[in-house]
């Protein structure tokens, strides 16, 4: 709706493309490709610069429309067309020299692919890119995403507990060169590389600011910092939120005894470490009981982990049979932007009367996550862009 024009659709036929690992039969918007500059510029896009004109280019320099964010992969133009299956893609590559020499700011991405441009290509691509610096800001590094759809194209495979160490050895050791060179970390790995590899997330300076937190970098990291200043501030306060009278009567005030919460396979593990610092500066029998479920993937495949791609109805087939208490929490990510709808077109109306339990769509900040574990959420803590949710309907 930002646009006075229809949004500019992918030329691309991208070997890791997500879109086309999407089952038939969803609504129509889900199909769509955007590879569109002016959505770069104006919402965060990743974009791969095969469709843009020099015009366009110098445009952008002229009128100095930054940040662009652009979708590399790899430097290499012959096995950049073959990624993204456009001949001219490795030609384009040029409009990052334009960029440069106009001083617009960057963000790059790379969507690893296992036997593609991982190892030496990775390491080429990174140390190329790392030469725009500091116009490129950053650089992100992300596992490829697979679904169960996938017959007739590329035969891509699941990074392994090995393969992720040796990316993050990789990004680690050039992120050191980067520090020395720059005075910033540049290039980073995606969470999914550290829960992959079962190592721990790195320090909160190592993000840069958190760049490129949209784009899965630091999401962990920015979580736990969160909640930890969440309960400074409460400790120094003198506040604790847990309500030790748990009774029906209180329930009315949102302090309710036992409650859900259920995400993706991903943020389960981060869920529960936050639980664990509550529980460390609470008393424990003054906290409702709480469960984290993960609720496996069965639509697009047991690979797609992430709760944003979690479907109503792998929700309410998992939950069924399992005690959720008095109310369950889902994240605002499982829904549709400013709707109470999931990606199957299940509604949040539909998983409460499937579950026989209220649903709040708590917001995605630690400070809501801690609020509802003390069993004390308010109407800030929900997401009400969703729809309201009234705290008394127990």
């Amino acid at each position: 709706n930002d646009l006075m024009s229809d949004y500019r659709g992918c030329s691309n036929a991208c070997i890791f493309c997500f879109i086309d690992q999407m089952p038939p039969g969803m609504r129509d918007t889900l199909y769509f490709k955007d590879d569109d500059s002016r959505l770069s510029f104006l919402q965060g896009n990743y974009i791969t610069l095969t469709n843009m004109k020099q015009e366009e280019v110098d445009r952008i320099c002229r009128y100095h429309m930054e940040p662009m964010n652009i979708s590399v992969h790899t430097t290499e133009p012959k096995l950049r067309c073959m990624m993204l299956h456009n001949r001219f893609a490795g030609d384009k590559l040029s409009f990052l020299d334009d960029f440069y020499r106009a001083g617009i700011h960057m963000n790059g991405q790379i969507v690893l692919c296992k036997g593609v441009n991982d190892g030496v290509h990775l390491e080429k691509t990174i140390r190329d890119l790392m030469t725009y610096a500091p116009y490129m800001m950053s650089l992100s590094v992300v596992p490829v995403g697979l679904t169960k759809y996938r017959e007739g194209l590329y035969p891509l495979e699941p990074f392994g507990k090995e393969d992720a160490g040796a990316v993050i050895d990789l990004i680690e050791k050039l992120q050191q060169e980067a520090m020395e060179r720059f005075g910033l970390h540049f290039v980073h790995a995606s969470d999914e590389w550290y829960i992959l590899a079962g190592r721990d997330f790195p320090e909160e300076d190592r993000y840069d600011g958190y760049v490129q937190i949209e784009n899965g970098v630091g999401m962990a990291r920015s979580m736990f910092e969160d909640a930890r200043r969440v309960l400074e501030q409460e400790d120094r306060m003198k506040e604790d939120l847990a309500d030790p009278d748990r009774t029906p009567e209180n329930a009315e005030k949102g302090a309710f005894r036992k409650a859900t919460f259920a995400t993706g396979v991903l943020a389960k593990p981060l869920l529960e470490h936050v639980k664990s610092m509550v529980l460390a500066r609470r008393e424990a029998d003054k906290l409702p009981q709480s469960r984290i479920i993960a609720i496996r993937n069965d639509f697009f495949g047991e690979h797609v982990t992430v709760a944003g791609l979690v479907t109503g109805r792998d929700l309410i087939e998992q939950l069924r049979t399992e005690d959720l208490g008095e109310i369950l929490f889902l994240p605002n990510v499982m829904f549709r932007s400013g709707e109470e709808v999931f990606l199957d077109d299940l509604t949040k109306t539909d998983a409460e009367k499937a579950l026989g339990v209220p649903i709040a769509i708590l917001k995605g900040s630690s400070e809501a996550l801690i609020h509802a574990l003390c069993g004390r959420i308010t109407e800030e803590d929900i997401d009400l862009t969703h729809g309201k949710y009234e705290l008394t309907n127990r």
